[in-house]
């Protein structure tokens, strides 16, 4: 079962404060808090214009920084151009392609879809992330399932590093980087990427890009552009609903993307707290990422509290990166949108 965001009805529920125009200083006043959360760059746009850009803790305009799993979202896309390509389908069994998995009684069942929205039951796998690791795709292939396809969201590597395979499989051999690149960072104009690879030359899908706050945007651009950047078709609108639905198991995940469609009920969680707690601990039904914030906000999520909020409705794109140190969310995002005090 699946929860698909629909932009009209979101907008059509919405309070009319949500529409307002994103100030200048309220986005201060969430910048002073960033940075004295080790923040080094915070970047705002609304309706196509930069409205906010602050740097501080040795942060530039130019300065690249990593995005860790907000890496996977850009991979998500990939996989959509895929999908729009014909190599695949997202709810075509994946043994189907790593034909394996046939005689396996769990993975023989698990899809496409199931791999993006991490609840294909196949253990996180958060080792594979070591250049040590010399064929990380054949390692992932072989791990473990833990629970049954779609029963549970199981967050880490193991499950685009298995995409990744699969995509290597039906281009016939041809280089994964060479078609995400074609489909997706060239159209971006993001260069200079960093993918992990193993000796295989495999990447790792699951983190490892670094981006300055304006490269970053770019991916906002694209999904408030519903899948066009710059009057560029990169993924079709139908497809790019897609990622912004969320999964039985996970109603506030999508297909590499987080989702705060919980907003409106939800009980404000801090996701990067969660993701380290044992996923058999872990209830995801009422999250949501700020109450206060709408309820289309879609956020790709790295670690140490790098984030890309964006928020349809209001048209606008929210950039934050930063050194682990604790941050909230909610309250970053109350700031930002006035709704705090």
């Amino acid at each position: 079962m699946r929860y698909p965001i629909h932009f009209a009805i979101t907008l059509s529920l919405t309070s009319v404060s949500a529409f307002a125009e994103i100030r200048a200083t309220d986005c201060a006043q969430a910048a002073k808090y960033s940075e004295s959360k080790r923040g080094v760059s915070m970047l705002v746009m609304q309706n196509g214009r930069t409205i906010f850009e602050h740097y501080a803790n040795g942060g530039s305009t130019g300065g690249r920084w990593p995005i860790f799993s907000g890496t996977k979202s850009f991979w998500g896309m990939a996989a959509l151009a895929a999908a729009h390509d014909g190599l695949l389908k997202l709810d075509d069994l994946v043994a189907d392609t790593i034909t394996e998995w046939k005689s396996d009684p769990r993975k023989s069942r698990i899809t496409i879809r199931q791999l993006l929205n991490q609840t294909d039951g196949i253990e996180g796998a958060s080792f594979l992330q070591h250049a040590s690791i010399r064929d990380r795709n054949t390692m992932a292939n072989r791990l473990p399932t833990l629970a049954e396809p779609g029963a549970s969201f199981i967050y880490g590597p193991s499950h685009l590093q298995i995409f990744s395979e699969l995509l290597r499989r039906k281009l016939g051999g041809r280089s994964t980087i060479a078609y995400f690149e074609g489909h997706v960072s060239d159209r971006l104009g993001l260069g200079r990427l960093n993918y992990k690879k193993d000796a295989r030359g495999n990447p790792l899908p699951a983190t490892g890009f670094e981006l300055t706050a304006r490269e970053w945007a770019r991916l906002g651009e694209l999904i408030l552009g519903n899948g066009n950047y710059r009057w560029r078709q990169i993924v079709p609108a139908n497809l790019l609903r897609e990622a912004l639905a969320g999964s039985q198991a996970n109603p506030s995940y999508g297909l590499t993307f987080w989702l705060n469609s919980q907003a409106a009920n939800g009980r404000e969680a801090d996701l990067e707290r969660m993701l380290d707690l044992p996923w058999q601990n872990v209830q995801w039904n009422s999250v949501c990422i700020c109450k206060d914030a709408p309820a289309d906000m879609v956020v790709a999520l790295g670690s140490h509290y790098q984030r890309l909020f964006i928020i349809p409705s209001l048209k606008a794109i929210i950039v934050r990166q930063g050194s682990e140190a604790k941050f909230s969310d909610a309250h970053f995002l109350r700031l930002v949108l006035g709704r705090e005090g």
